[in-house]
């Protein structure tokens, strides 16, 4: 990030504070060689590792199960020229620990389309990078173009 962009880098706690204030992200994963972007409604575990919630028959499943993928999370006020965008990088990898499944039930997200099968797919925050732009300015205070 270019310390001149206009924008502040968050750190790893306002970042995952940030995160826990929205409820859709998108999961950057590869599909048959190529980058693939899938909007999911998720939660926060206690330790900031990102939780998906989604049908264990899920072609999504089958693609990240152990894969190294992106999470990204914003918030934008197009008229105020202002937000924040946050990515998390790490490992994904189905919960399949039965108690930590029975915990993940009762703390973890809901899935907006439920079905009969589902899983709790966590992404452990190996990196995590965020940056804000307040009220449209840049770093020198110069106000941005409408």
């Amino acid at each position: 990030m270019d310390a001149n962009d206009g924008f502040r880098e968050l750190h790893r706690q306002e970042c995952l504070s940030l995160l826990a204030t929205v409820p859709v992200g998108r999961i950057v994963y590869t599909r048959q060689a190529l980058p693939a972007v899938l909007p999911v409604n998720f939660s926060l575990d206690r330790d900031g590792a990102v939780l998906v919630r989604t049908s264990a028959a899920s072609e999504l499943v089958g693609a990240i199960d152990g894969a190294l993928v992106a999470f990204e999370a914003d918030e934008v006020d197009a008229a105020a020229h202002s937000g924040w965008s946050v990515v998390v990088m790490g490992t994904a990898t189905v919960v399949t620990d039965p108690a930590e499944h029975t915990r993940l039930l009762l703390t973890g997200p809901r899935s907006w389309a439920p079905s009969p099968r589902e899983v709790f797919v966590r992404i452990d925050p190996e990196l995590v990078t965020g940056r804000e732009l307040v009220g449209g300015r840049s770093l020198y205070g110069a106000r941005f173009p409408s």
